[in-house]
C-alpha cells in the first residue's frame, strides 16, 4: 500500500506544506511533459503478487512481521495485515519470453515466501478473498505495524465519523459494520504494470477502461465472504466500502476514493492527477519533501513524492503512476483488478490477456472514447464483478454482447495480434491465450469453481459453512502446489478431501464454526402468537427476541409458550413477547470453545445458547447442533471399536 514513511498530516500547517508541495509536484510533472523527459524506449511491464498466510486449518496465520524479520529477498514486503506479504516483480521488456519468466519469478517469490511461513506454521495461499477470515481477525491488533497504516485508519474513520458499513448482495446478502479499515485486508490482488509514454497515455489508458471488465470477467475469483456467496469478485465491492471516507450523513455526489472513473481521458495524464487533487482531500503527509524544481534546473527527473503519496490514497482500479528507474522518468498503468489466484499460470495468462489487449486494441478500435459512451464501459465493469462470464455487455458501437462471446469471438484474436505484434514467444501466446479460451468455453473461472464446491459441499447434511470453506481452500492449496488452471480442477465433492475425520475435529473447536446463523428472530412488542406460529412452522424450539439494531433482548423457548399456556392466558387478551421472554440470557461469542460451551449447557440445563459478537446477535447454539456434530464422531468410534 505504497511507501511506509508517511504518516497522517498533525496539523494545518503540516496539511498545508504538503499540499503546496504536491502543487509543485504537478507543475513539475507538467515541465517534464513539455520537455520530453520521459522513457519513450521499448516498453516494460511488471506485476505485485499479494497472498495470504494460513495456518493447516486454512485460518488466516498473522505471521508475516515474523516472516518478514527472517526473509532477505527485498522483493517480499508488508502489507495492511499481519497475514498477508506482498511480492513485487521485477520490470521487464515486453517481449520474448517475458511472460514465462515473469512466471518463473513470482513462483519463485511464492515458494520463497512459503518456505519461511512454514517456519512459523503457516504457508502461502494465493485468493481474492479468503472465505475463512472472521470479523474477529480484522481488529488493530491484526494490523502490520506501521505508521502510515494507523494514520490511514485514523484519518479515515475521521472524516466518515464513524464506522465502515459493508452492504453487498449477491446469491445472499452481507450487511455488517465495523469501526476501522481492515476489511480491505481481506483482498489480496495480482497487480499488472503496463509502461506508457506521454503522448500515448490518453489513447491507452481509455483502452485499459474499455477492457478492463471483460478481463475482469474471465478473473474472477472472490465470490465468498464471510460464508455469503456475492458478486463474482466480491473485491470490487468490498474495497469501495472499505476505503470509504464519505460520511454516512453527507454523500450527495462526493466522489469514494475506490473508484472507476467517470469519464474517458481527453489529452493526458495531468488531468487524473488534477482531478485527484481537486477532488480528494490529503489524507497521508511526510515532510521530506524534494523541491521538484530544484532537480529539475539541474536536468535530473525529480522523485515527485508527494504526487506519487497522494496518488496512493486515490484507489483507482487503473490508476496511473509516476517513477523513476535509474533516474530515468517513466509513466506507466497499473491495473489493480485482478485477484490472486487461482494458481500462478492462472495468474499470468490474465496479465497476457489485458497486455495483448493494450498492444492490439488501438489498431482495431481506435481510440474507445470516439466508439463507446464512458457509462457504458463502467457498467461493463461492474456487470463483470457481479456476474462474471454471465454478464451482458454494452460494447463498441452500442452493440449488446455476452462476456463470453466476447472474449471468445473478438477479443482473444485481438490479444494474439497484440502480442505478436511486441513480439511475445509464439509459444507463450499459444500457452497463458489457450488457458484464457479454455477457461471461457467451459465458464470456469475460479469464483465458479468456488461456488459449485460450495453447492456440492454444502449438501452434505454434516459440513458446517466452515467445514465447508476449510475444504475448498485445502483443495484450491493442492490444485495451486500442483500448477493445474483453474478450469482443469475437479468440483470438490463429499469424501474427497484426505484427512477428513482430522478435519472433522478441527471444524468443531469454537462455537462460530458450525453455530445456527440463519435466524427467525422476533422484536419484544411482537404477539406471542407469531413467535408461537414461527417456532411450529420452522420447527425450532427457541427464538431469540432482539432489537431494530439487532441487540440481543431476550429468549422465546417453548417452555415458557407452555407456561403461558398452562396459566390459562393463551386465549385471552393478546400477549406480547416481552411477558414471557426470558431476558438478558446468558451468551457466548463465536470464539468460545465447544467444550466450554458443551459445559455451560449441560450444567444449566439450556437448550440453546445465543452467540453474541460485538454486543449484535450472530448465531444460537442448540442441543440439535451438538447432536448433529457429535452423533458422526459417536458414529466413528462405535464403529472403531
Amino acid at each position: 500500500m505504497g511507501e511506509h514513511s508517511a504518516d497522517g498530516a498533525r496539523n494545518e500547517r503540516e496539511a498545508r506544506a504538503f499540499m503546496k508541495a504536491l502543487l509543485a509536484d504537478v507543475h513539475a510533472l507538467e515541465l517534464m511533459i513539455e520537455r520530453g523527459m520521459f522513457d519513450t524506449g521499448p516498453r516494460r511491464i511488471g506485476a505485485e503478487q499479494e497472498m495470504f498466510l494460513v495456518d493447516k486449518d486454512m485460518m488466516p496465520a498473522p505471521v508475516a512481521v515474523e516472516v518478514l524479520e527472517e526473509v532477505e529477498d527485498s522483493r517480499i514486503v508488508s502489507e495492511l495485515a499481519r497475514f498477508n506479504l506482498e511480492a513485487n516483480v521485477h520490470p521487464r521488456l515486453l517481449k520474448g519470453d517475458a511472460l514465462s519468466s515473469m512466471e518463473a519469478e513470482i513462483a519463485a517469490l511464492v515458494t520463497v515466501a512459503d518456505g519461511y511461513a512454514h517456519r512459523h506454521e503457516a504457508q502461502v495461499l494465493l485468493t481474492g478473498i479468503l472465505p475463512t477470515l472472521r470479523r474477529a481477525d480484522l481488529g488493530l491488533d491484526n494490523m502490520t505495524p506501521s505508521p502510515r497504516y494507523r494514520a490511514l485508519n485514523d484519518t479515515l474513520r475521521s472524516m466518515r465519523g464513524g464506522d465502515f458499513q459493508i452492504l453487498i448482495k449477491g446469491i445472499d446478502e452481507l450487511n455488517v459494520h465495523h469501526d476501522n479499515v481492515m476489511f480491505e485486508a481481506c483482498n489480496t490482488s495480482f497487480q499488472v504494470h503496463f509502461q506508457v509514454s506521454p503522448h500515448e497515455f490518453a489513447k491507452l489508458y481509455n483502452v485499459a477502461q474499455l477492457v478492463t471488465g471483460p478481463v475482469l470477467a474471465a478473473a474472477v475469483n472472490s465470490p465468498l465472504l464471510f460464508g455469503a456467496r456475492l458478486w463474482n469478485e466480491t473485491r470490487v465491492a468490498l474495497f469501495s466500502s472499505s476505503i470509504d471516507d464519505r460520511s454516512k450523513n453527507r454523500h450527495r455526489s462526493i466522489r469514494p476514493r475506490v473508484t472507476f472513473g467517470d469519464a474517458w481521458v481527453q489529452e493526458s495524464v495531468l488531468e487524473i492527477f488534477r482531478e485527484q487533487i481537486a477532488r480528494f482531500r490529503v489524507i497521508l503527509s511526510t515532510p521530506d519533501i524534494e523541491d521538484p524544481m530544484e532537480a529539475l534546473s539541474r536536468g535530473e527527473a525529480p522523485d515527485l513524492g508527494a504526487l506519487r503519496l497522494h496518488n496512493g490514497t486515490v484507489y483507482r482500479w487503473n490508476r496511473a503512476c509516476y517513477g523513476k528507474t535509474n533516474g530515468v522518468a517513466h509513466l506507466r498503468i497499473e491495473n489493480r483488478v485482478l485477484p490472486a489466484g487461482p494458481t500462478i499460470v492462472d495468474e499470468v495468462a490474465n496479465a497476457a490477456f489485458f497486455f495483448g489487449l493494450m498492444s492490439g486494441v488501438l489498431e482495431e478500435i481506435g481510440n474507445p472514447r470516439d466508439r463507446i459512451d464512458f457509462d457504458d464501459a463502467k457498467g461493463n465493469f461492474y456487470a463483470a464483478a457481479r456476474l462474471g462470464l454471465k454478464a451482458q455487455f454494452t460494447w463498441v458501437d452500442g452493440e449488446t454482447v455476452t462476456a463470453g462471446e466476447l472474449i471468445r469471438e473478438r477479443l482473444l484474436p485481438l490479444a494474439r495480434e497484440g502480442l505478436e505484434h511486441v513480439g511475445i514467444d509464439r509459444a507463450d501466446i499459444d500457452r497463458y491465450l489457450g488457458i484464457i479460451e479454455a477457461r471461457v468455453r467451459s465458464s470456469r473461472t475460479g469464483s465458479q469453481w468456488m461456488l459449485d464446491s460450495f453447492a456440492s459441499l454444502s449438501k452434505d447434511f454434516e459440513a458446517s459453512g466452515d467445514m465447508v470453506e476449510r475444504r475448498i481452500l485445502g483443495a484450491m492449496l493442492e490444485n495451486q502446489r500442483a500448477g493445474m488452471p483453474v478450469h482443469e480442477w475437479p468440483t470438490c465433492a463429499h469424501g474427497t478431501i484426505r484427512d477428513r475425520e482430522d478435519e472433522w475435529r478441527r471444524g468443531l473447536q469454537r462455537v462460530g464454526q458450525f453455530m445456527t446463523t440463519d435466524l427467525f428472530t422476533v422484536r419484544p412488542t411482537d404477539l406471542v402468537d407469531l413467535a408461537a406460529s414461527v417456532m411450529d412452522w420452522e420447527h425450532v424450539k427457541h427464538i431469540p427476541v432482539e432489537d431494530d439494531n439487532g441487540h440481543l433482548l431476550g429468549l422465546v423457548t417453548h417452555r415458557s409458550l407452555l407456561r403461558l399456556i398452562a396459566r390459562g392466558k393463551a386465549n385471552q387478551d393478546p400477549v406480547i413477547v416481552e411477558e414471557i421472554m426470558i431476558r438478558d440470557p446468558e451468551t457466548i461469542s463465536p470464539d468460545t470453545p465447544t467444550l466450554v460451551a458443551m459445559e455451560k449447557m449441560r450444567e444449566n440445563g439450556y437448550g440453546c445458547l445465543p452467540v453474541v459478537d460485538d454486543g449484535k446477535l450472530v448465531g444460537v447454539i442448540t442441543q440439535s447442533d451438538l447432536i448433529r456434530v457429535s452423533s458422526r464422531l459417536l458414529e466413528k468410534f462405535l464403529k472403531g471399536a
